[in-house]
C-alpha cells in the first residue's frame, strides 16, 4: 500500500474518533475535535500530493480520496445538526450529504464504464471550502464554552457565535449544490451510456 493511500485511509480512520469527541459536551473534546479534523484535511492535502509526487496515482485511490472527504464532512454536518446550539438547519445538511453522493453514485456508475471521474476544480474549491467552513464552526463551538466569560467584554461575539455557523452553512449549501449540478451537466454523457446498456 502506497503512502497516498495510507494518508486517504487515516483520514475515514480518524471519523469515529472525531464523532466521539463532537458528542461530548466539554471543552476539551471539542477542541480535539477540532484537532483531529485539521489533521484530516492535512491528510486530503498530502495524499494526492504525494500520488502525484511518487507517481502512484491509481483508479481507486482516485475513486476512494473523495469518497473519504464525503465521508469525514458529512459526519461533521450531521454531528452539527445535533448541536442545538449551533442552530443549522437539517435540510441544509440533507441537501449537502444528498449532493455528495449522489455524484459518488455517478463515479461508480462511470467505473462501471470504465472511466473515471476525477475532481475538477469547482469539486476541489467545494471541499476546500468545506472543510473551512467546518474549522470555522467548530472554532465556535470552542469559543462557545467560554461564552459567559467572552461576551461580557467582547459584546460583538455575541452575535457572531449565535448566527455565524448558519450562515457559514447557508454558503455551503448554495456552493455544494452548484457543485453538484455542474458535475451532472459536465458528465451526463455517462448517464446516457448507463441508459443504453
Amino acid at each position: 500500500m502506497n503512502l497516498a493511500m495510507k494518508l486517504t485511509l487515516t483520514r475515514i480512520f480518524l471519523i469515529p474518533f472525531f464523532m466521539v469527541f463532537m458528542f461530548v459536551d466539554n471543552v476539551w473534546t471539542r477542541i480535539f475535535a477540532l484537532i483531529i479534523f485539521i489533521l484530516a484535511g492535512l491528510t486530503d492535502a498530502f495524499d494526492g500530493f504525494f500520488a502525484r509526487k511518487l507517481n502512484v496515482i491509481t483508479k481507486f485511490g482516485v475513486f476512494l480520496d473523495p469518497l473519504a472527504d464525503k465521508l469525514i464532512i458529512s459526519a461533521a454536518f450531521i454531528s452539527f445538526v445535533s448541536l442545538k446550539e449551533l442552530h443549522i438547519p437539517a435540510w441544509m445538511v440533507v441537501l449537502i450529504i444528498s449532493r455528495e453522493f449522489i455524484i459518488t453514485g455517478l463515479r461508480l456508475l462511470a467505473m462501471s464504464n470504465g472511466r473515471v471521474i476525477a475532481a475538477d476544480k469547482t469539486g476541489k474549491f467545494k471541499t476546500t471550502s468545506q472543510i473551512i467552513a467546518i474549522i470555522a464552526i467548530l472554532l465556535v463551538l470552542v469559543l462557545n464554552s467560554f461564552r459567559k466569560d467572552l461576551v461580557p467584554t467582547y459584546p460583538f461575539l455575541h452575535d457572531i457565535l449565535t448566527h455565524a455557523p448558519y450562515w457559514i452553512m447557508m454558503y455551503v449549501t448554495v456552493l455544494t449544490v452548484y457543485s453538484g449540478i455542474t458535475y451532472l451537466r459536465k458528465h451526463k454523457d455517462i448517464l446516457a451510456l448507463d441508459t443504453n446498456k
